[in-house]
């Protein structure tokens, strides 16, 4: 019979304990990876409304309306110039109305439009909903339900 300290390797309870210890490290950061996570969609939902909005003013200035949907304001589909029905002053995947883990939806009112930001997956892609309008002012709100002119304003 071999002698022991003559074998070369880890035992399997060795290999087990570092696997175990492997997988309780993982665990403590996963929490903060996803918190991460969803802090970059929710910061990227942000930007996506003010692309928005910078996209409405100029659509305002070049046919003196606001855009009645994000496809107005998107690429043309065909590939050809710019026009009313798509005036290309926002990305293709942010006019197809969900972006980065968002939900975008815009309504036109009498007076200019709304625009309310929703996650896809609610506590996964995002803890808060978004609201805003012609005012710029971005609202939100903590909860599923989607943010509305009364919730609380980002400062």
């Amino acid at each position: 019979m071999p002698n022991r300290r003559n074998r070369k390797g880890f035992s399997l309870i060795e290999l087990l304990i570092v696997i175990a210890i492997i997988l309780i490290i993982a665990a403590m950061a996963m929490p903060r990876l996803n918190r991460a996570r969803m802090q970059a969609y929710e910061t990227g939902a942000l930007r996506s409304i003010s692309t928005i909005h910078t996209a409405q003013a100029q659509y305002y200035s070049q046919f003196g309306r606001y855009a009645t949907t994000l496809a107005e304001l998107g690429p043309p589909a065909s590939g050809g110039t710019a026009n009313q029905a798509a005036a290309d002053l926002i990305p293709g995947d942010l006019a197809t109305g969900e972006k980065a883990g968002y939900r975008f939806i815009m309504q036109t009112t009498a007076t200019g439009y709304t625009l309310n930001a929703n996650p896809t997956a609610f506590g996964n892609t995002g803890s808060r909903t978004f609201y805003s309008d012609q005012s710029l002012t971005i609202r939100q709100n903590w909860s599923a339900e989607p943010a509305t002119p009364s919730s609380p304003e980002i400062k």
